[in-house]
């Protein structure tokens, strides 16, 4: 009797690596994170050598950036505009409290961290906003930064000037 089980054609290792590779796969989305203790969901965004950490949470339409409003922190209507540019896409400039904390660099790459940061809150606070974010451009690290400085010359390639005699 151990003998007809051993040769029944559905225990072969040939059947048995047929049926697994029949049987569908579940395909895992990644999960949303929850908003902490706090009721915040958080971003990180980094842009040159600028990083900015976000909190978000559903409010009035509050924006501080390193405890000051938006108008006081960026002076230009550019960086002001960059930093607002993911929360127009998803149509709720006043649905969230936003809390950015950046460091480093200028103003340029503050603002576009920021964006970054903003983004990725959004995203983790509610996947429908991902294709929108995608869309715009949104969720894409710029990841250019400052050229070091080369030896024997005056900048990263600016060298210096050439004198024939």
């Amino acid at each position: 009797m151990a003998e007809a089980q051993k040769d029944s054609p559905v225990d072969s290792p040939k059947v048995k690596v047929a049926a697994a590779a029949a049987a569908p796969k579940p395909q895992h989305k990644p999960a949303a994170k929850k908003p902490d203790k706090g009721g915040y969901c958080w971003g990180l965004g980094r842009r040159k050598t600028s990083v900015a950490r976000v909190r978000i949470k559903p409010g009035g339409g509050k924006l501080l950036i390193n405890k000051r409003e938006l108008s006081d922190y960026f002076a230009r209507t550019q960086d002001k505009e960059t930093v607002l540019a993911p929360l127009k896409a998803v149509e709720c400039e006043k649905a969230f409290d936003v809390f950015v904390n950046v460091r480093g660099g200028g103003t340029t790459g503050q603002s576009g961290a920021a964006r970054l940061g903003i983004a990725r809150a959004l995203k983790n606070y509610d996947e429908n906003y991902l294709q929108l974010l995608r869309d715009g451009g949104y969720l894409t690290r710029d990841s250019r930064m400052v050229e070091r400085k080369k030896p024997g010359k005056s900048g990263a390639r600016k060298r210096f000037q050439f004198s024939k005699r």
